[in-house]
């Protein structure tokens, strides 16, 4: 349980796809659908560049 102003750790990553400088796929999941995920697109696009990064989380702010 969180208080306010506090945040849980960040547990979903963002693997991306790039041909150059284009994004090509994008996938967010939980750490272990985004390494299959990372895994299958490495395979598949060889010689393109693939990321796999942690979602940074975003402090609960109340607007009320």
């Amino acid at each position: 349980m969180t208080s306010p102003g506090r945040h849980a750790p960040p547990t979903e990553r963002r693997v991306r796809v790039w041909f150059g400088e284009h994004l090509i796929a994008e996938h967010v999941g939980n750490a272990v659908d985004a390494a299959d995920y990372e895994a299958g697109m490495r395979r598949r696009f060889a010689s393109l560049r693939v990321t796999n990064e942690l979602i940074a989380a975003v402090p609960n702010v109340d607007l009320s």
